[in-house]
């Protein structure tokens, strides 16, 4: 990032491309960890890349027989994990080089609602609503880890692929060493429990200092992941569908970012917890997913359409 990012250069982010490859909602964006790439997937069953050095889509790929959610990158843009939307809960690792499958991961009884890959490793995490979050390691169709819960769970890796946390039925998030993970969680944060959403996803900082728990509400809570106090709820965007909104923070961990049913991108300071921005979209008819690129300033955004936002040329 050459640009620093400010609240002022923040609020005069314009739209510089816009893809309608997607003939139903996108349902994840990821970036490749050198920002590169951007790899994006849909109801309508089909996977986009695109190069975000020029702004353009690569290809795109169909996972016609299974449907796809919850697409990332494994360490290489040549190959991808996500979940499946139809024919059972596996998770499949794909080559989006020959679009043929490698690996296909079994063991969840229901929708996996979390899939992430570790930062460092072939290593990466996945929970479902059969109330289990279990490891896995891309060169083995085995699980290496199960943890069985009492309730719904999501999870995430930390920055520096050391620990991983777990919220739990939106009023606990656990912490857990990946290399003593049998032996429970290190810390476990206990909060009220949410009484008008669900926790739906949770992204650490880029810093690694603050734990983002995103909800299918009009708040979402920043959490400070060394000592459990909530920092700030962030509000004031709407979520009138009870969506389940994915936020996203800057590379610089300063600004969080995510979507609003009024059809604007929001964005709020970490420090302070208030709204620095409201970007108006041409989306429609929801905003569901934003993705801010881990190294350079970009930010994508999707309906079914998928838009990159850049700053003014004024700046």
């Amino acid at each position: 990032l050459k640009m620093k990012i400010t609240a002022s250069n923040i609020a005069e982010m314009q739209c510089a491309k816009e893809f309608s490859e997607h003939k139903a909602r996108v349902n994840s964006l990821n970036y490749s960890n050198d920002g590169m790439h951007m790899i994006s997937s849909s109801d309508d069953e089909s996977i986009v890349l695109y190069h975000c050095d020029t702004g353009t889509k690569d290809r795109s790929l169909n996972s016609k027989k299974y449907g796809v959610d919850l697409i990332h990158f494994s360490h290489n843009v040549t190959d991808a994990i996500h979940c499946s939307s139809k024919v059972d809960d596996t998770i499949r690792y794909l080559s989006l080089h020959d679009n043929k499958y490698i690996r296909y991961f079994s063991g969840h009884s229901k929708k996996v609602i979390t899939l992430a890959m570790s930062p460092i490793d072939d290593t990466f995490i996945s929970a479902s609503l059969d109330k289990s979050i279990r490891l896995w390691d891309l060169r083995s169709a085995n699980c290496q880890g199960l943890m069985q819960l009492q309730h719904k769970a999501i999870a995430a890796f930390d920055p520096e692929g050391l620990i991983f946390a777990a919220g739990v039925n939106s009023e606990q998030i656990k912490l857990y060493d990946l290399r003593s993970y049998d032996k429970g969680p290190f810390t476990t944060f206990q909060f009220d429990l949410e009484s008008t959403c669900d926790w739906t996803s949770m992204k650490f900082s880029p810093n690694g200092k603050q734990i983002l728990m995103c909800t299918n509400g009009e708040h979402m809570k920043l959490v400070d992941s060394f000592t459990g106090n909530v920092i700030h709820e962030l509000k004031g965007h709407k979520n009138t569908r009870r969506n389940a909104l994915e936020a996203t923070f800057s590379p610089d961990s300063n600004f969080v970012f995510c979507g609003s049913s009024d059809l604007s991108i929001y964005s709020w300071s970490a420090e302070t917890g208030s709204i620095v921005a409201q970007l108006p979209t041409t989306h429609t008819p929801f905003l569901q997913q934003v993705a801010f690129n881990p190294r350079f300033y970009v930010l994508a955004s999707a309906c079914s359409n998928v838009h990159f936002w850049v700053p003014s040329d004024d700046e």
